[in-house]
């Protein structure tokens, strides 16, 4: 089975590998010749598709499923308008995506199904969060104690031309949960924990058992699905929440194919979520079975005689990386490294019967890459607040 990638940055690289763990042939498509995802492909094209629609429908016309992995509606448009045309299954929901990708859209959706989310402004008080209601990630997102900053940052909204929302400020254990669904049936995943850095950008993936209490994993679980339903979602999704003291908030859902979590839960679980979209979308089943182990799925940054625990915006800077096994012990990466090069990047991914398994193993990276490269330091970074 060939699949056809539009877009080669992060969304692009998750899906190449996805693919490749599957045995599925990739081609990757991106109008920048430095997008990472090119290098790790079968086969690669260099163009805009918004510009040359013809060539966009002629080499994805030898495909046998199309996945977008980029967010510039224009792409999205014109690929969802291609393949309606032809008989080639386009694993995207454009109206699910339109949804996700309004937050002010999607936080009324949730909360007329009883989804619980962060309370609204002004009734959470301060500390807040202002965000974009259009952005995706950490983009203009912005922690508020007062007046004068609530005042910048609902600016900077505005400034970006976007709405503002502001919400509670949660704090606790970040989670994510995958949902597929093909219109009639929904089928929801693995739940993970989300490590940021000093950026707030997610720098690791936990995929375990255990990462909520089974009561509230199965809560979470039926949450994802009962979105899902609601919009009637046809393709991925991925639902982000804080475990707050007082219970779950949803922060968020994404209509598309998410970077790193579907990678964390093929690691521990041997089940790949686009895998399994693929085949929900053409009649079949796999058959795979959870393995319930446990997996890391982290980035690093070596440079200045430093290993640097990093976002993966920070990785995602990477050029012409490929996919190692075994890479200083540790099962899995994609990384730019050569010997004797100063400056790399890597996403690691460790997996273990257990967590302290995955810990004792990525101990044992760290302590291969800290010898082998000669280096002084180790530095992993939080954010200040939590």
């Amino acid at each position: 089975m060939k699949i056809g990638i539009v877009g080669g940055a992060l969304q692009g690289i998750e899906a190449v590998f996805l693919s490749e763990k599957a045995g599925f042939e990739t081609l990757v498509i991106d109008r920048k010749e430095s997008a990472p995802a090119l290098s790790l492909s079968d086969s690669r094209e260099v163009f805009d598709i918004t510009e040359d629609a013809g060539r966009a429908r002629k080499v994805l016309g030898d495909c046998d499923a199309v996945i977008p992995a980029c967010e510039e509606t224009e792409a999205l448009v014109l690929l969802d308008r291609i393949m309606e045309d032809s008989q080639i299954p386009l694993l995207f929901d454009l109206d699910s995506y339109r949804i996700s990708s309004s937050k002010e859209k999607s936080n009324a959706i949730m909360a007329g199904i009883g989804i619980p989310i962060p309370e609204p402004w002004p009734e959470c008080g301060f500390p807040a969060i202002v965000k974009p209601s259009s952005q995706s990630g950490s983009v203009g997102v912005s922690a508020v104690n007062s007046a004068e900053e609530m005042d910048a940052a609902v600016k900077a909204v505005t400034d970006m031309e976007d709405i503002p929302i502001v919400q509670e400020f949660v704090s606790g254990k970040s989670v994510s949960v995958e949902v597929i669904g093909n219109g009639e049936m929904t089928r929801s995943f693995c739940t993970t924990e989300v490590v940021l850095d000093s950026n707030y950008d997610c720098k690791m993936v936990l995929c375990k058992p255990n990462v909520l209490p089974k009561e509230d994993n199965e809560l979470f679980s039926g949450m994802g699905k009962k979105i899902a339903q609601r919009i009637g979602l046809k393709a991925l999704m991925d639902v982000e929440a804080i475990y707050t003291e007082k219970g779950l908030r949803v922060l968020e859902i994404d209509a598309r194919i998410p970077s790193q979590t579907p990678a964390a839960v093929w690691a521990a679980t041997d089940i790949n979520i686009l895998e399994e979209l693929t085949f929900m979308h053409t009649g079949r089943n796999t058959g795979r079975k959870n393995r319930n182990g446990c997996s890391a799925y982290e980035h690093y940054l070596v440079e200045n005689g430093s290993l640097i625990t990093c976002g993966e915006k920070t990785f995602g800077k990477i050029t012409k990386p490929r996919f190692e096994q075994r890479f200083f012990g540790s099962d899995e990466a994609i990384t730019d490294y050569l010997p004797g090069k100063d400056t790399w990047a890597a996403t690691v991914i460790t997996r273990g019967r257990d967590p302290a398994e995955v810990l004792e193993n990525r101990k044992k990276f760290i302590r291969n890459v800290m010898d082998e490269c000669g280096l002084d330091e180790y530095k992993d970074r939080s954010p200040k607040m939590i």
